[in-house]
């Protein structure tokens, strides 16, 4: 399974990096507000600094204009992919960019139909939102797995991004079905690494080590 990082923190993505988990970006709106810097800032260091998949996304509601913020944000890099919301005008604009040979990254899916729909029209990536599904009382990885297997049965080449992740129990069961990409934060890429058993562990080594005779 890859590893994209859920951030528009370039501090947070070097240091993911050093860890060897950043096998692309994704960012949105909100995250990019939380850096403080402008979009353009903020996607040229993330273009600088990684090699992979890094998702922009779009702020246009209609066909016309999603197309033409996606043919701007292209121009960023090419390793540079757009996010598009999964509405009626997105489906429309992930068709006209798949025919142009942009990829896509539909976003926030929230069924299995939305899903399949993504798939129809093209998107390289889909999306599923699957902590806003838990906070509304759903089972979000029900989702995950809906699509999975969805996407087998037809042979579809979108891929799935487990999006919305808040705890290392989501990337768990991601990891579990199979999903293409689990896109996370950098403080759940920390919680990964983390369990009591080992900090335990390594203490006990520690003190014991302290035991051991000095020649």
């Amino acid at each position: 399974m890859k590893f994209f990082i859920d951030t528009a923190n370039i501090d947070e993505i070097k240091r993911a990096q050093d860890m060897g988990m950043v096998d692309g970006v994704t960012t949105n709106p909100s995250l990019i507000a939380k850096t403080g810097k402008d979009f353009e800032t903020c996607l040229k260091e993330i273009v600088e600094t990684v090699d992979g998949p890094i998702s922009a996304e779009v702020l246009g509601t209609d066909r016309e204009t999603m197309v033409a913020e996606a043919k701007k944000l292209v121009t960023y890099g090419e390793q540079v992919n757009v996010k598009i919301p999964m509405t009626v005008e997105g489906l429309a604009a992930v068709k006209t960019l798949t025919d142009l040979g942009i990829k896509t990254n539909v976003t926030l899916i929230f069924s299995p139909n939305q899903a399949l729909l993504a798939a129809k029209a093209g998107a390289t990536y889909a999306s599923p939102f699957v902590g806003r599904l838990d906070d509304i009382g759903s089972h979000g990885m029900e989702l995950v797995s809906d699509m999975l297997q969805i996407y087998q049965n037809y042979d579809y080449a979108t891929e799935v991004i487990v999006a919305s992740i808040r705890h290392p129990i989501h990337v768990k069961e991601a990891a579990l079905m199979g999903a293409d990409i689990a896109t996370i934060p950098f403080a759940v890429i920390q919680q990964l690494a983390k369990h009591p058993l080992t900090d335990i562990g390594i203490k006990r080594f520690e003190e014991d080590w302290k035991k051991v005779p000095r020649t």
